[in-house]
């Protein structure tokens, strides 16, 4: 058994980490304000060959490997988790289209994904619809036109900012069984968007609503089988909750870094704050946290890659430890800074507020704990 990365895999986190530094981080605050990411930063993350991760190298992707991938986003994340989060989930697409469209689907839509010409935003969760996914409502009815879609998805990143919406749909019987999957680019009549979210975290992220009113695609625009798409959504979502649980774990990294850094500066009492044994416990405590959650994140991407049969119930636990251990790390981190940590030119604060939402999204905690105890019950026999 190896624990340690490859050269080459090094070399990935390296990169990724380098370019944050440069390109994300020193801008990352004012993102935030203006509450939207430049799309002048996505053909340069493209030509790192981050544009698609999981697309394979004949249709310009990368081909990387699921463990690759974390480390990718959690060395971006170290810059803003916002943006390697937004990152993630335009992957995210890419890797189903390559997964599950045709030969001319992947010939329609790769190229311009990987170059990032073309940023992809995922349509799943409904105003009526998030933990039960399988309840959605927006319907897909096929016509001498095309498909005609009527409903509204909910709290969809690049929603009014991204160029296509891979759409999870009801084309049949209530149930998971009666989803499909549809694109749905940006311009089509009959889409248009709610106002921007005004929310907590990932501020520079884009969120609203995506209405469909009599929305008409070409019938080529299915992706994959009729029928299909709710197994789709959710083979996407075991990669998306480790590409979620590795943007956390670097938001929280850099909590605890700037945090070591500020106590070794910070004095109190007549000596630095990192000279105090009970201090020195908290930070030892943090980083078991984070590097016990570093090992179980990249086991399960190892079972995931090798399609273990329980790498479901691996990716739901590494985002259920992950994103809560990040979570407390980032606000242990807030409270060593003191007064000084509630402010937004120390950037804990930041932190804290992003990976808050990695505790909810790609599937609740609560769910990730009902999927864990239900494999548990299955494989009980």
């Amino acid at each position: 058994m190896d624990f340690a990365l490859s050269e080459e895999q090094d070399a990935i986190f390296d990169m990724a980490k380098g370019f944050g530094e440069e390109h994300v981080a020193p801008f990352a605050r004012d993102w935030e304000r203006q509450g939207t990411i430049p799309k002048a930063l996505w053909p340069k993350v493209a030509g790192l060959g981050l544009g698609g991760i999981f697309v394979s190298e004949d249709h310009g992707g990368s081909g990387l490997t699921r463990l690759d991938a974390t480390l990718v986003f959690e060395a971006l994340a170290m810059s803003c988790p916002a943006v390697g989060s937004f990152l993630s989930i335009h992957n995210m697409c890419g890797g189903m289209i390559d997964r599950f469209g045709s030969a001319e689907a992947k010939a329609k839509w790769l190229p311009a994904l990987c170059t990032m010409e073309t940023i992809f935003s995922y349509c799943l969760t409904e105003p009526g619809s998030g933990s039960d996914a399988a309840a959605l409502r927006t319907r897909a009815e096929l016509t001498n036109d095309g498909w005609k879609l009527n409903g509204t998805k909910a709290f969809i990143s690049g929603g009014t900012y991204s160029d296509v919406y891979v759409t999870m749909v009801r084309t049949g019987e209530d149930g998971p069984k009666g989803i499909s999957t549809v694109i749905v680019e940006d311009g089509t009549p009959g889409l248009s968007f709610g106002g921007l979210e005004d929310k907590m975290g990932w501020r520079a992220q884009p969120t609203a609503q995506v209405q469909f009113d009599d929305c008409v695609i070409p019938a080529g625009n299915l992706l994959g089988e009729e029928g299909k798409g709710f197994s789709y959504a959710m083979a996407g979502l075991d990669g998306g909750r480790l590409n979620i649980a590795a943007s956390a774990l670097g938001g929280a990294q850099a909590a605890l870094d700037a945090t070591l850094a500020y106590m070794g500066e910070r004095k109190a009492f007549g000596k630095s704050l990192d000279q105090f044994q009970a201090l020195q416990f908290r930070l030892a405590e943090l980083e078991v946290k984070l590097q016990s959650s570093r090992t179980f994140l990249r086991q399960a991407a190892w079972k995931l890659d090798r399609k273990a049969p329980d790498a479901t119930k691996f990716c739901a636990m590494a985002k259920l430890l992950v994103t809560d251990n990040a979570f407390d790390v980032a606000n242990q981190c807030l409270q060593l800074h003191g007064g000084y940590g509630y402010l937004a030119d120390y950037g804990v604060e930041k932190i804290v507020r992003d990976l808050r939402v990695h505790q909810i999204l790609e599937g609740t905690n609560e769910i990730m704990r009902m999927i864990v105890a239900r494999a548990l019950l299955a494989e009980r026999g």
